[in-house]
């Protein structure tokens, strides 16, 4: 029997092939017009991960995967790649990158694993820079992540965890420095200290990015309670005063 795997990519290249000749608005799109919405998909399959929602989950990675072919048909058309390459292409990659399982090197830990990956990227990949795979485009605390995580593949790391709250202490001493002198290096001091917070926060296993958001939907909730309060009571949430919004607030913490 057909693998369904295959059978199922198949059906939606074939589709990619027909809504790109007939559907007028398909068939006009670019890799330029495609990008902002690239990014809006990601966004929402992040949104269905934090969730947890798999049925989200599996309706957004449908919507990437329609991207990935829709790049690919339009760079076919233009003569300069199509799926088939973009599918050998990280096929290569990935046996290159693991040379533990398709090749003679060891790696015992998940950190053997990424601390090769960095390696063979600069030797064997040509990159110029252990930072240079870091896109400019991040979010600024995603790509501080990564450029630590990169800077940590070759070596450049602290020793221990109470080094780097140690450095978070310090940053925080020289940023209380500046805003007590309302000096020009305020905001220089303040990034530093947010560096060498993602810095401790890799240290702890916990994702900064995810973290942030986590506690970014939790205050939206509670927020909304105290709305909502303030609404059963006719009056808007400026109406209350600081010690009901308070209130509010301590009863929504047991609820969210």
């Amino acid at each position: 029997m057909e693998d369904k795997r295959l059978v199922a990519f198949k059906r939606l290249l074939d589709i990619m092939d027909e809504l790109r000749q007939k559907c007028p608005w398909d068939s006009t799109q670019t890799i330029d017009s495609l990008r902002y919405l690239t990014i809006e998909e990601t966004y929402e399959l992040s949104d269905a991960i934090i969730e947890k929602d798999y049925n989200d989950l599996k309706k957004e990675l449908g919507d990437l995967l329609l991207h990935i072919v829709f790049y690919s048909k339009i760079a076919s058309e233009d003569k300069h790649f199509d799926i088939t390459d973009v599918a050998n292409g990280i096929c290569e990659k990935l046996i290159v990158r693991h040379p533990h399982i398709f090749g003679n090197e060891q790696a015992a830990t998940a950190e053997d694993v990424r601390n090769n990956w960095e390696k063979i990227k600069l030797k064997k990949e040509g990159n110029r820079s252990v930072l240079g795979g870091v896109p400019s485009a991040l979010p600024a605390m995603v790509k501080a992540y990564r450029i630590q995580e990169k800077a940590r593949g070759v070596g450049f790391d602290w020793n221990s965890t109470e080094e780097v709250w140690a450095k978070v202490e310090e940053e925080l001493d020289e940023l209380k420095t500046e805003v007590s002198q309302q000096s020009d290096k305020i905001e220089d001091e303040f990034g530093d200290v947010l560096f060498a917070l993602i810095n401790y926060a890799r240290f702890i296993k916990v994702n900064p990015e995810d973290a942030l958001e986590k506690t970014n939907r939790k205050f939206i909730k509670r927020f909304q309670y105290i709305e909502q309060k303030a609404k059963e009571s006719g009056r808007f949430i400026g109406d209350l005063t600081l010690d009901e919004m308070e209130a509010f607030w301590q009863e929504a913490k047991k609820m969210c």
